[in-house]
C-alpha cells in the first residue's frame, strides 16, 4: 500500500511530461507585446509603416537575447482606423491573448477610445503617435505617450514664427481630436505672437474633395494656411490648392506629413510647403544618436520598405524598445510591474532620448515624453531645412 502513492506520482509527472503545451522545465514563452493600428481605412498607409518599425524594433530587440532571456512577440490588431474598432481591439488583445502591455492606436481618436479599457483592466499604454492634449490629460495613469501633443509642437514651432513672418494665418484641420487639438493649440502660439486668426474649417476623415473649404479659405486675405491631418489628405490639399490658385504659405502640423511621399504624389503643389516632423531621415546627423538614426533608416531601405514611410516607421521602433526596456526594469511581463518601470525608463530611440514627466491631474498622471520637434522645408522637389531659421 505504501508504494501505490508513489506509483501515482510517478505516472502524473509522466502525463505532465508529455503534454506538448506545457514549456520545458526552466523555459518560457515569448513575451506578447500587443499593438493596435490602422491597418486598413483611410490612415491604413501611416498604420501599416508604424508596424513596419515596430517589426524592426522587434527583430532587433530579439537579435540582442530579447528581454529577460525570453523573445519579444508583436501581436498586431488592426484597428480600421475606427476608435470603436481599437476599442474592441483592445478589449481582444488584453482580455484574450492576456498581453502585460499595449502600443496604440496612431490617431488621437482611436487611442481615446482605447483608453478606457486599459485603465479598466490595469494595462500599460504606450502612445506612439497621438498629439491631442486630452490623452495625458484625462486621468488615466497606464497611459504614456512618445510622440509630443500639439502644445509641444506648437511650442517647437514658437521660436521660428519670428522668421516666418505670420501675420494671419487660416486653419484646415480633420474632424477629429487631433485635428480640432492642433487647432486650439497652434491658436494660441500664434496669436501669442501677434498673428491673428482668419478662417477655420474642418473635413471628414475620409474626405476627398476639399474644394469647399479651400474655396472659402481662399476669400481670407491671410498669408499662412496651418493644415493638420494624414498624409493622404495633405496630398490632396495641396493639388486642390494649386488648382484653385490658392496663393500662401503652407504650414503641416502633427508630423505625419511624409514629405518624399508629397513630393512624389503632389509634385510642383507641394513645392515651398513647410511640415513640422519629429523625424528627419535625409537628415540622421540632425539627431542625438546620428548612428543609430542612420542603422533605423538603412535598416528600413534592406527591407524594401518604402522610404516615403519613415516618418511614420520610426514611432514603431520607439514604442517597442522603451516597452522592451520597461519590462527590462520590471524584471517580469507584469502588467503593474511594467506600468511602475515605465517611470524609470531612460533610454534613446531614434528621436532622441525617451523618458517620462508626469502630466495630468495629480493622483492620476500619465507620463509623456519630451521629443524633439523639426521644421523642413519643400523646395524644388526635395527636403531642405529652411536657411532663414
Amino acid at each position: 500500500m505504501r508504494r501505490r502513492p508513489v506509483l501515482v506520482a510517478f505516472v502524473l509527472a509522466a502525463i505532465v511530461a508529455a503534454l506538448p503545451w506545457l514549456p520545458a522545465s526552466g523555459q518560457q514563452g515569448p513575451i506578447k507585446v500587443g499593438l493596435i493600428q490602422p491597418l486598413s481605412g483611410p490612415v491604413a498607409a501611416s498604420g501599416n509603416y508604424v508596424r513596419m518599425g515596430a517589426e524592426i524594433g522587434r527583430d532587433w530587440v530579439n537579435a540582442r537575447g530579447g528581454v529577460l532571456g525570453r523573445k519579444l512577440e508583436l501581436l498586431i490588431e488592426d484597428n480600421k482606423s475606427d476608435p470603436k474598432e481599437a476599442a474592441s481591439a483592445a478589449e481582444k488583445l488584453i482580455v484574450r491573448d492576456q498581453v502585460p502591455v499595449l502600443i496604440c492606436c496612431w490617431g488621437s481618436s482611436m487611442t481615446l477610445a482605447a483608453m478606457p479599457k486599459v485603465e479598466e483592466y490595469g494595462v500599460p499604454l504606450i502612445v506612439e503617435t497621438s498629439s491631442a492634449r486630452s490623452i495625458t490629460q484625462r486621468g488615466n495613469p497606464w497611459v504614456f505617450r512618445i510622440s509630443p501633443p500639439s502644445e509641444m509642437e506648437a511650442t517647437g514651432l514658437e521660436s521660428k514664427l519670428k522668421a516666418l513672418g505670420i501675420k494671419k494665418y487660416d486653419f484646415l484641420a480633420v474632424n477629429t481630436d487631433w485635428g480640432r487639438g492642433a487647432v486650439t493649440a497652434f491658436g494660441e502660439v500664434l496669436k501669442r505672437n501677434g498673428a491673428a486668426q482668419g478662417v477655420v474649417e474642418y473635413a471628414d476623415q475620409a474626405a476627398t474633395d476639399l474644394s469647399a473649404q479651400l474655396t472659402k479659405i481662399k476669400s481670407s486675405d491671410a498669408d499662412t494656411l496651418m493644415v493638420t491631418t494624414s498624409v493622404e489628405q495633405i496630398t490632396l490639399i495641396l493639388r486642390q490648392a494649386q488648382d484653385l490658385r490658392l496663393q500662401r504659405r503652407i504650414i503641416t502640423t502633427g508630423g505625419s506629413s511624409s514629405p518624399s511621399q508629397l513630393i512624389k504624389h503632389a509634385g510642383a503643389a507641394a513645392d515651398g510647403s513647410y511640415h513640422v516632423l519629429v523625424f528627419l531621415p535625409w537628415f540622421p546627423e540632425a539627431h542625438p544618436d546620428p548612428k543609430l538614426a542612420k542603422a533605423f533608416v538603412d535598416e528600413w531601405q534592406k527591407r524594401g520598405f518604402p522610404f516615403d514611410g519613415l516618418t511614420e516607421g520610426f514611432r514603431g521602433h520607439d514604442a517597442v524598445i522603451t516597452v522592451a526596456e520597461a519590462i527590462r526594469i520590471a524584471g517580469k511581463d507584469d502588467r503593474r510591474a511594467i506600468r511602475d518601470a515605465l517611470w524609470k525608463v531612460n533610454v534613446t530611440g531614434t528621436n532622441g532620448p525617451i523618458r517620462f514627466d508626469k502630466d495630468g491631474p495629480a493622483g492620476k498622471e500619465s507620463g509623456q515624453n519630451k521629443p524633439l520637434i523639426f521644421l523642413i522645408q519643400i523646395k524644388d522637389g526635395k527636403v531642405m531645412l529652411p536657411k532663414l531659421l
